[in-house]
């Protein structure tokens, strides 16, 4: 990466004054079916080790659970994970408490969620029979001392209406809330275990925890309104999405992927979509592919599926799409490169234990590459992978031009950084310099690209360009409440068109769209 040019992470950077951090590369979001953590909120993971803790880890009925594990392994260092649950039931917890019972419910639903609870009365004086200190825990296994998280909340009680009363401290736990009626007494003190259900001085959940029905496409959909599903990763970073099938047995709908490949068009990532399961070999997917109902430039497939030794049954074999395989890959090819946009294409081959499930011949793999399948290699020929990468349909600018995979990669992630970093704009639009300020911020960073030959290493010519004047930003526009700017690369002959790109800032987010300029209005300009 160029001098100048360091990734902001996920921190979103928001002043005026201060120069654009690019946005992170090849960061994966996964999105299905986990057997325990919480719904539909989006998860850092860092390994598949802090995937175990907080999801559970593999589970046969959660192909999500296989592609997470394969990305860690290919290379993958960061993720985003959105469980998605189809009903299911938080196991339940009873504390004794006189000649009743204080419950709990909690928050995640599960079999594999644990919970348990102690309460003691140190610190209480001894004339208070009100107040109590309530420990919950959430661990790894039921009768496990390997505690995941635990909560601590001192000198609550069961009556008044402060913040001391336990139902509104325990508003803030992740964990639990309070569930039933309350009992007329505080809970007992904590025993050592007697039965099954006991733990030390914890009292475990009651079991009864389920995982629900299995989910459908429209579960992994979710809904926009309420950030459920896929939703969930609305306002989150991320450049490539895995939505593996909820069902291991069959292939995701094409609703499913119509919908995704939107929400990724409109978040400047790109979509990883599962090869069919009875693709099993090069013939059977090229006559697939000739009536294949979906076909996006926001998306990605790579052919054939892969398979592993399955730790869940010793000596079986598991299969599944390549997703989290290439997303890995990805992850670490961008971050071996210096400018990742100048790197060659990355080298695709799965690890030693990861098999391909078919082998295409050269000629297949060229007319899969055709048809935007990319084939990944064995590890033994870079026959395959010596093949630029494709989209699953070209992208095609407003302005007519063709762009490349990497092209498409490089603008997304450009117009990402550039969303994230001029937010503030919307918030001051009223300034008169508004304009001047955000042209500039955006020009020096794509001057800094342009210097470091990152548009012309993607096939893209000509000198940035910003605009943000008062014929962009009329009245109208204001009384919107938005702050618009249009930038792109400027002709790079008088008879070629501009790449241009129309950002629209407001405070409920951001979009960019590609727009068509006059290449005249921008030599006035000059």
């Amino acid at each position: 990466m160029p001098a100048g040019l360091h990734s902001a992470g996920t921190a979103e950077f928001v002043h005026s004054d201060a120069p654009i951090l690019p946005a992170p590369t090849a960061l994966a979001a996964f999105v299905g079916r986990t057997l325990k953590g919480p719904v539909d909120i989006p998860v850092p993971i860092a390994d598949f080790a802090q995937f175990t803790q907080v999801f559970g880890g593999l589970w046969s009925e959660s192909p999500l659970s296989y592609a997470v594990e394969q990305y860690f392994e290919h290379g993958g260092t960061a993720a985003l994970i959105v469980r998605v649950a189809n009903g299911g039931r938080p196991p339940t917890l009873d504390l004794p408490a006189g000649d009743g019972l204080l419950s709990f419910a909690g928050l995640s639903p599960g079999r594999g969620e644990h919970l348990r609870a102690a309460v003691d009365h140190d610190g209480i004086a001894p004339g208070d029979t009100e107040r109590f200190n309530l420990i919950v825990q959430q661990v790894r296994e039921r009768r496990s001392e390997r505690i995941i998280a635990q909560e601590i909340y001192r000198r609550v009680s069961l009556s008044g209406n402060g913040a001391d009363h336990v139902a509104r401290a325990l508003e803030s736990s992740r964990l639990v809330r309070l569930a039933g009626a309350l009992p007329r007494s505080r809970p007992e003190a904590t025993q050592a275990a007697a039965g099954p259900q006991g733990v030390g001085y914890y009292v475990a959940d009651n079991g009864d925890g389920d995982d629900g029905r299995p989910l459908d496409e429209y579960d992994l959909i979710g809904s926009e309104s309420i950030r459920r599903g896929m939703f969930a990763l609305e306002g989150r970073v991320f450049n490539l999405l895995c939505m593996p099938s909820p069902d291991p047995r069959r292939d995701l709908g094409p609703q499913a992927l119509l919908a995704a490949s939107a929400f990724c068009r409109r978040h400047h990532a790109l979509l990883l979509v599962e090869p069919p399961q009875d693709w099993r070999d090069g013939a059977t997917a090229l006559a697939g592919l000739r009536g294949a109902p979906f076909r996006a430039s926001d998306a990605l497939m790579f052919f054939p599926r892969v398979e592993t030794p399955d730790r869940l049954v010793p000596g079986q074999s598991v299969g599944f799409a390549s997703g989290g395989v290439v997303a890995g890959l990805l992850a670490a090819a961008d971050r071996a490169a210096t400018d990742w946009w100048n790197a060659p294409p990355p080298q695709l081959h799965q690890r030693q234990g990861c098999r391909l499930q078919a082998s295409p011949s050269a000629s297949e793999s060229l007319q899969l590459a055709a048809l935007g399948v990319n084939v990944l290699g064995d590890g033994r020929s870079t026959s395959a992978t010596a093949l630029p990468l494709r989209a699953m349909h070209p992208t095609t600018t407003v302005a007519g031009s063709t762009l490349s995979l990497r092209a498409q990669r490089l603008l997304s992630w450009i117009a990402l950084s550039i969303e994230r970093a001029t937010r503030w704009a919307s918030r001051e639009r009223d300034e008169p310099d508004v304009g001047e300020r955000a042209c500039q911020q955006v020009l020096e960073f794509l001057d800094r690209l342009h210097a470091a030959n990152a548009f012309q290493s993607v096939g893209l010519e000509g000198r940035p360009f910003a605009i943000a004047d008062s014929s962009i930003n009329d009245l109208a526009v204001t009384v919107r409440g938005e702050f618009r700017m249009v930038y792109g690369l400027g002709p790079a002959t008088g008879r070629q068109a501009p790449l241009a790109w129309l950002l629209v800032q407001k405070a409920t987010g951001a979009r960019t769209q590609s727009v068509v300029v006059n290449p005249y209005a921008l030599r006035s300009r000059a």
